[in-house]
């Protein structure tokens, strides 16, 4: 039996247990935190301020290929809370995850990269999030869920639409490789 918690321990005893190595395998390899900043620009000020603030939450998603079978995919998110007195904080996080994915085509690849990965990431990220405006000061923050495939099948149908719009005809598979955001 595969050992459940590595993706390439289980791409391996799939390919010894029937001599081909031919099984559709995808998964998270490892996830850390590439990059965190916390800003605090207006402590201890801040603390001090009744207001209620604004949040403001950006996120992107990209990749690039560690080799032909790795990708590191990383979500970035950015948290800005603001009152009508100034910033009370700025978190500034790079997340990543190195994704396995072996004997996949292209169109699931991308999809795997930029919609399940994502998802798989996020809770792991949102934590980091809420415990670095914790540690700042402040009450922490619980990011809402983010519904990454959905997100992925409306870039899909607004790049098709815009491919159609621009006289050439909607292609049948979603796009390879590059980065979303």
């Amino acid at each position: 039996m595969a050992d459940d918690g590595n993706v390439l321990t289980d791409l391996d005893n799939a390919a010894k247990a029937n001599g081909e190595d031919t099984q559709p395998v995808a998964g998270l390899i490892s996830q850390y935190v590439k990059d965190l900043s916390v800003e605090n620009p207006k402590a201890p000020e801040s603390f001090q301020w009744r207001d209620q603030p604004e949040m403001d939450v950006q996120f992107n998603i990209g990749a690039q290929s560690v080799n032909e079978e790795v990708s590191e995919v990383e979500l970035k998110i950015t948290v800005t809370s603001k009152t009508p007195q100034g910033t009370q904080f700025i978190v500034d996080l790079a997340y990543c995850g190195l994704v396995g994915m072996r004997n996949i085509g292209d169109d699931q690849k991308h999809a795997f990269t930029f919609a399940e990965a994502p998802r798989l990431l996020f809770p792991f990220a949102r934590r980091v999030v809420s415990d670095a405006v914790r540690d700042a000061g402040f009450p922490p923050v619980m990011l809402d869920p983010i519904d990454f495939n959905g997100l992925y099948v409306q870039r899909l149908q607004e790049k098709r639409a815009q491919e159609t719009g621009a006289g050439g005809a909607a292609p049948s598979t979603p796009p390879a490789g590059g980065s979303e955001g």
